[in-house]
């Protein structure tokens, strides 16, 4: 599904390549058949709107939505695992299943970055990719009623991706789940995350140990000659 790679794309860090090679994503959505016509239509207004933004202050919301906080984090296991000890485990796996499909990765690559994940799937059988995006269907759904909730643009995505997996989650129905959520990107949220880890630390360093947390990063990947450049559908 390259339809998989483009969103994979737009999810990523926006950069100057995005804007110089925009042309390739209409193409590629041109050339992709899982999509039904509304959901062309959505990420060709996606990419539009976001190529029609000043590149530095499409950075800076970006870094805003999905660098601050964990509740829209694109690390896939934040929303399942947390900072719990099961978390190094599911990224061994997850990198298993990259190394099967013959996929290489950087060492500062986290392999649960949604974008990530969403390439190595767009490489897969359509049967695969399906059941792929259906295995976080989930999560897709939580971070779209996230999203709407602070009127992002970035909604579209999860909502198309939803489409794709043919998963019977709603995002209607997290939404009212989530509505009375507290942000965790407001300062004061921030303050209160970055005073408990501290705590943390110093508990920790007492009792001899030096537990070092994994945090958000961006992933920044190398821009092939092509920009969209896969080996497989």
């Amino acid at each position: 599904m390259i339809e998989l790679l483009v969103i994979s794309r737009l999810l990523e860090y926006p950069d100057a390549a995005l804007w110089q090679h925009q042309q390739e994503l209409h193409d590629a959505l041109a050339e992709g058949e899982a999509l039904n016509l509304q959901q062309a239509a959505q990420l060709k207004d996606f990419i539009a709107a976001l190529c029609g933004r000043d590149l530095l202050d499409a950075q800076a919301s970006y870094s805003e939505l999905f660098d601050r906080g964990r509740a829209t984090s694109l690390l896939l296991f934040e929303h399942v695992h947390g900072e719990s000890r099961d978390r190094g485990q599911a990224m061994v796996n997850l990198m298993g299943q990259y190394e099967q499909a013959g996929m290489e990765i950087d060492s500062r690559e986290l392999p649960d970055h949604l974008p990530l994940y969403l390439e190595y799937l767009s490489q897969r059988p359509a049967a695969e990719a399906r059941g792929g995006l259906q295995d976080v269907a989930p999560i897709l759904a939580l971070l779209s009623a996230r999203l709407k909730q602070r009127e992002s643009d970035y909604a579209v995505l999860f909502d198309v991706l939803l489409g794709l997996s043919e998963s019977n989650v709603a995002v209607d129905s997290v939404s009212k789940q989530i509505a009375d959520e507290a942000r965790d990107d407001t300062p004061q949220a921030l303050d209160a995350v970055w005073e408990e880890e501290q705590v943390k630390f110093i508990a920790d360093q007492g009792c001899g140990e030096s537990e070092i947390t994994s945090h958000q990063r961006r992933f920044a990947g190398a821009v092939a000659p092509q920009y969209l450049n896969i080996g497989g559908e």
